[in-house]
């Protein structure tokens, strides 16, 4: 009898079953980009009411796909791992407080992932991002291309969306950055701005309506968001989840296409063994390049002071 030839399915593991995991799982199985998805989380119940309550609407998804509840063994067929877990950050805390703890959470799933023979793409969207996911990276021992963070693209979708009310336009037209770190110090890229193809600053100078302030007013809005939204609701989730979505499918999809992630530098930036959120093509392959785009001196700087507050908060955990 003929043997027919499956072609390899693709796999998605996702670390961590909280608001942020179950968000992107859910959005995960509605975008049609992968044919497995297994839930791996400590509270094992908690992966699998979300396997459950995901499966239960597969039959209104536009394509079929399989989700459990599973463990670290998982990962080893695993195309891309994303990892959610860590303790969350609560009311008052900065995502730099969540260091320590979450540094030993890390290193213990980054154990188990690799032990499982994982050879794929790491995505990391646990607190404090940026420092997680050079954490992980020196944990796994895989390729710098091949670990990277949220970084700042969330952050980069707030400014967007922002920018976009404010000058009365599709948020998909106003091409801006946010970069640093994903925190208190990451800072709006005014000086590569471009909204439906001009600079801000022409804009300003061509309508009296826009200020400068507004714009430092948008940044600070978008610096300070999570902290808005966990005073009311308690957590984010629902922006990060298609966040993380977004930088899935632009590598299953083998896109080719520029976000803000939170990639290694070797002197881009003039920064050495750091992650960091910065322009990077992502695609097949995880980061393909980071993009240096053209920044002030005072944007320098501020990228810079990014990077040693970050190096300086990572230093006891390293």
């Amino acid at each position: 009898m003929e043997t027919l030839n499956h072609a390899k399915v693709t796999r998605v593991a996702l670390v961590g079953a909280g608001a942020v995991g179950a968000s992107f799982a859910y959005q995960l199985t509605t975008a049609s980009l992968c044919e497995e998805l297994v839930i791996i989380d400590i509270n094992k119940s908690k992966a699998e009411g979300e396997a459950m309550d995901l499966n239960h609407g597969v039959s209104f998804a536009s394509s079929p796909m399989r989700v459990w509840a599973g463990d670290y063994t998982d990962c080893g067929a695993a195309d891309i791992v994303v990892i959610t877990a860590g303790a969350p950050q609560k009311p008052g805390e900065t995502r730099l407080d969540l260091v320590e703890k979450n540094a030993k959470i890390m290193k213990s799933m980054i154990g188990d992932i690799m032990a499982s023979g994982f050879d794929g793409i790491i995505i990391i969207a646990s607190n404090p991002v940026d420092i997680m996911t050079h954490l992980a990276w020196k944990y796994s021992g895989l390729p710098k291309h091949r670990v990277f963070g949220s970084g700042t693209v969330l952050d980069t979708s707030r400014l967007r969306y922002m920018l976009g009310d404010y000058f009365n336009v599709d948020p998909r037209n106003c091409h801006a950055y946010i970069m640093g770190e994903h925190g208190d110090t990451e800072f709006a890229a005014w000086s590569n701005a471009r909204i439906y193809g001009k600079s801000v600053e022409q804009l300003l100078e061509e309508n009296d309506e826009y200020t400068w302030e507004d714009l430092e007013d948008i940044y600070v809005n978008v610096r300070d968001a999570a902290y808005h939204i966990i005073e009311r609701k308690g957590a984010t989730y629902y922006a990060i989840g298609l966040g993380l979505l977004r930088l899935v499918k632009a590598v299953l999809r083998n896109e080719n296409t520029l976000l803000t992630v939170g990639a290694h530098l070797d002197g881009e930036y003039g920064l050495n063994d750091i992650h960091i959120g910065v322009p990077a093509i992502i695609n097949r392959q995880g980061v393909r390049q980071v993009v240096e785009i053209e920044l002030s001196d005072e944007e320098k700087q501020k990228m810079h002071h990014s990077a040693e507050v970050l190096l300086k908060t990572m230093q006891p955990v390293l």
